[in-house]
């Protein structure tokens, strides 16, 4: 297939929205992409225009990003581009939208500590593996967002 791969480098724009479908669940986003550039005349750096996108994730990607990413924090999206076009009010309107497949924080710009999740097949996982918390029937997503959120 000739997908047009691409990689942006940014800000999360608006909170990540997880919902499930019958496709499995699905996190979306808006991502803004601001090109910087050296200004040898002033001696600084200078912001150009700001490129929005609308980031997907399925399945597992989608879940990791809901438990881990925030509003304005810096990422790396790489992805399929799709473009489409809608008319809206009578006027056509272009949308630039990535099917995500690998996402990450910016370490150029700060920190970050992984851990691992726990695989949602059961009977699947390693005794060995480390879990997001102890075994219960409660999805391990919510309660991974709940201990982000309780911070004691």
């Amino acid at each position: 297939m000739n997908d047009t791969t691409v990689t942006l480098v940014g800000n999360v724009a608006t909170a990540v929205e997880y919902r499930d479908t019958a496709a499995g669940g699905v996190a979306r986003f808006r991502f803004a992409v601001t090109a910087r550039r050296w200004d040898r005349e002033r001696g600084l750096w200078s912001d150009g225009n700001t490129s929005f996108y609308t980031v997907s994730a399925w399945r597992s990607l989608g879940a990791n990003l809901a438990a881990s990413v925030s509003v304005g924090e810096p990422l790396v999206v790489h992805g399929r581009l799709r473009v489409r076009e809608d008319e809206r009010d009578g006027q056509r309107k272009t949308f630039v939208d990535v099917d995500a497949l690998a996402v990450g924080h910016d370490l150029t710009r700060g920190t970050a500590a992984f851990r691992r999740a726990a695989r949602t097949e059961p009977g699947t996982r390693p005794e060995s593996e480390p879990t997001l918390g102890q075994e219960s029937d409660q999805d391990p997503w919510t309660e991974a967002t709940q201990r982000l959120v309780t911070v004691p």
